[in-house]
């Protein structure tokens, strides 16, 4: 083959980066030296690749079907590398974390600022989602995801590691006391995470499923529980988002919502160090959650 391993590999991040400007910055390399390669890659395939504009880039049809016959091969050549560096070096590298919105973010920040000072040459990205599924981006390393129900099947491995009880919650001001059956909700003022949600109710064994018209829809916790003291209706939260808050009621119905539970999504069970140590000091601190 004409072309060498490096070559296809900065196409592949070029690709992916989207632009040459953060391409270059996660090559650690002028733009400049990689424009170089590529041409010389063009030339080796006597094909264009890449149309470059002001604005953007888009791949020509010879650029993407290099594009897909090199990316799963760079792949597994890459991970081999780490897997193998793993063994003789100390843990280091880009860590690149997708988190959920506002979620216990003082301890969050506290627990990553011990990580990141326990291995000084990891660079970190924390990231957030907003809403109830995050879009699964293979530039992140790991993926922290909050549901209730289970994920969606994909390519990636899935581990439960914490169960967050949730609850109804009102304000003092809100009359609830009619309030029996989670079926009743549907006449109520309730406050959503996102559009055309459904409440989980569990009794035992058995599931209950409520479609829910509400008339706010906040994706962000703290705005839901804002919007609750203020007396605008009932919302689901978990209870941890609650504790000792003297300014709302627990609405006690006949079945109780099912539990939030928080899980991390990652590519490969043969992940590389910096990604493995970060995962296992998580799970070793992931009690200062609870």
């Amino acid at each position: 083959m004409k072309a060498s391993l490096d070559d296809l590999y900065m196409f592949v991040v070029l690709v992916e980066s989207g632009s040459f400007t953060h391409a270059a910055q996660k090559l650690n390399m002028p733009k400049s030296k990689l424009s170089r390669h590529l041409v010389q890659l063009e030339k080796q395939l006597s094909s264009q690749l890449l149309i470059r504009t002001t604005r953007n880039q888009e791949l020509t049809q010879s650029g993407q079907l290099l594009y897909q016959a090199s990316k799963p091969h760079i792949e597994a050549l890459t991970k081999v590398e780490e897997e193998i560096g793993s063994f003789i070096n100390e843990p280091k590298g880009q860590l690149d974390i997708l988190l959920p919105l506002e979620f216990f973010n003082k301890i969050i920040s506290e627990l990553i600022t011990d990580f990141a000072k326990q291995y000084p040459k990891i660079n970190l990205t924390c990231s957030h989602y907003s809403g109830e599924t995050p879009k699964i981006n293979q530039s992140h390393d790991l993926t922290f995801v909050l549901h209730e129900t289970p994920l969606p099947a994909s390519n990636y491995i899935g581990k439960t590691l914490l169960s967050f009880p949730q609850s109804l919650f009102a304000s003092p001001d809100y009359d609830t006391s009619k309030l029996r059956y989670p079926e009743e909700l549907i006449n109520e003022s309730c406050i959503l995470s996102a559009a055309h949600e459904q409440w989980l109710f569990r009794d035992k064994n058995n599931l209950q499923v409520i479609p829910i018209n509400g008339r706010i829809v906040f994706s962000s916790p703290e705005m839901r529980l804002e919007a609750i003291q203020r007396g605008l209706g009932i919302a689901k939260l978990p209870d941890y988002t609650c504790q000792n808050n003297v300014r709302l009621n627990r609405v006690s119905l006949s079945k109780s919502p099912v539990a939030q539970q928080l899980s991390v999504l990652y590519q490969s069970r043969s992940m590389p160090l910096k990604t493995r140590v970060f995962l296992d000091f998580f799970q070793n601190n992931i009690g200062r959650l609870t």
